[in-house]
């Protein structure tokens, strides 16, 4: 079943942003409070103050988009994401347990039609929260590679390989997909080598993953140190921790984005950043698993770049990065007893540059300055949860952002200077056949679970116990 896609009526060759509360997350505390972005093409030409931008003779004949009592900020980027269609149903479990009980069930299960319903609702989910991209570690993947070039959002695919068990991808349809998706989708989509958790690779594989990247000139994507058992199993296995494995198996790099990194010692993140490897931090994920809280504000500190991911539906119940980036700030608050960590503005930059330079992306994406892709993102503030919004000296909108916010309150977003959200509507697909489709796949995957499992499915209209 296709998607259905809507007329493309939103693109247009010049667009101004006018009259909002403009922050460029360009590294410095920098707004235009009223401003406006000028985007030509794909494109930003010009930010500035609303005077400066209404007199750009580049401006006369624009579409002008009335910003007035919104936050105008870089499109959000998701460092780590799962498809998947099992939210809701996987609940108050350890990790390991959760793994071995649905995901991994899920995977021996999983088809290609199953597998792009999923990106195909994962993706349009986090447009509408403010979402430009995603690395996305799945199954299947030329189905969200589809997924991706229809909806219109930059995605860096990662399979889920692993040779110890054999219903994950391999590093050969890795390899496939790198042949046929290094970059596609005018470069809005590409193409990672993935590698599950170690236990579930072998150093051979992590060793044949390094040199598969390095053929293609392309990044790394796995998870790391989500939990003290994982600790605890690698030092018995391989008398070394989780990151001095890692680089002892060479794939630390700047080209590297560990997620989670949750247990990581003083040696551990010392090798992260003499190598350039990025972290993927997921705090709504590492809370729900009782996973720990990751010593995001020492990493930064050691000029290692933190970008934030959801992780899967399943193990966050939303793909919501700006409620992730409440979560981020007050679990360093909490899990430090420092309220000074977490501050609003480092915040805004791991959702928007950092996470671009992470993956590769901050010279294209992530902030709002000229020569960059216009990928940009309205967050309407004329709502009760942001009053009072305040101006000049007291100014709040980037608090606001981070704690009063969420991916409800996003009216539009570009990406490549393509509308694909407009007053809160997706453009480019019909949400209701994604959803629909969706609901659907996932009835059939737990269907096929069940068959696996030697369970018989509960009779319709019965009450659970």
């Amino acid at each position: 079943m296709c998607v259905v896609s809507l007329p493309d009526v939103t693109t247009t060759a010049t667009t101004l942003i006018r009259n909002g509360i403009v922050i460029p997350c360009e590294g410095r505390k920098v707004v235009h409070d009223p401003g406006s972005v000028l985007i030509e093409g794909t494109g930003i030409v010009a930010v500035g103050s609303v005077a400066e931008l209404d007199a750009d003779p580049r401006a006369a004949g624009a579409t002008v988009i009335d910003a007035t009592g919104q936050a105008v900020i870089p499109g959000l980027h998701n460092c780590h994401l799962h498809s998947g269609l099992l939210r809701g149903t996987a609940e108050s479990m350890s990790l390991w347990d959760w793994l071995e009980s649905y995901v991994d069930p899920a995977h021996k299960v999983m088809t290609p039609e199953i597998a792009e319903a999923a990106s195909y609702m994962a993706y349009t989910e986090g447009l509408l929260a403010g979402t430009v991209s995603v690395m996305d570690m799945w199954r299947f993947m030329d189905g969200s590679a589809r997924a991706a070039d229809e909806i219109g959002i930059r995605a860096t695919l990662v399979p889920y390989t692993a040779d110890l068990y054999d219903y994950f991808e391999t590093l050969e349809t890795n390899r496939r997909l790198l042949e046929t998706h290094l970059s596609a989708s005018d470069g809005r989509v590409r193409t990672w080598v993935g590698l599950e958790h170690i236990m579930y690779c072998s150093a051979e594989m992590f060793r044949a993953a390094a040199d598969l990247a390095a053929e293609f000139g392309t990044g790394i994507h796995t998870h790391s140190s989500e939990s003290i058992w994982e600790v605890q199993e690698t030092l018995k296995r391989f008398g070394r921790r989780p990151i001095e494995e890692f680089y002892n198996r060479g794939i630390l790099g700047p080209s590297t984005v560990v997620a989670h990194c949750v247990w990581l010692d003083d040696r551990e993140i010392e090798l992260m950043a003499q190598t350039g490897t990025s972290v993927a931090h997921c705090p709504c994920s590492n809370m729900k698993l009782s996973s720990g809280p990751a010593r995001v504000g020492d990493y930064r500190r050691a000029g290692i770049h933190v970008g934030l991911g959801s992780d899967g539906e399943k193990e966050n119940n939303n793909l919501d990065i700006i409620q992730e980036m409440k979560f981020a700030s007050l679990l360093q608050k909490v899990s430090t007893l420092d309220p000074t960590t977490g501050d609003p503005w480092d915040i805004l930059d791991m959702a928007t540059l950092d996470g671009a330079t992470a993956l590769g992306l901050g010279d294209l994406s992530g902030s709002l300055e000229v020569g960059k892709r216009a990928d940009v993102v309205t967050v309407d503030l004329r709502r009760l949860h942001f009053t009072p919004l305040l101006h000049g000296k007291n100014f709040n909108a980037a608090a606001h952002l981070v704690f009063s916010a969420s991916g409800r309150d996003v009216s539009n977003v570009w990406v490549d200077g393509r509308q694909l959200v407009a007053d809160g509507q997706v453009t480019t697909v019909d949400v209701e056949t994604v959803r629909s489709r969706a609901q659907s796949a996932a009835e059939e995957l737990f269907e096929r679970r069940e068959a696996v499992l030697g369970l018989t499915a509960s009779p319709k209209n019965t009450q659970l116990a």
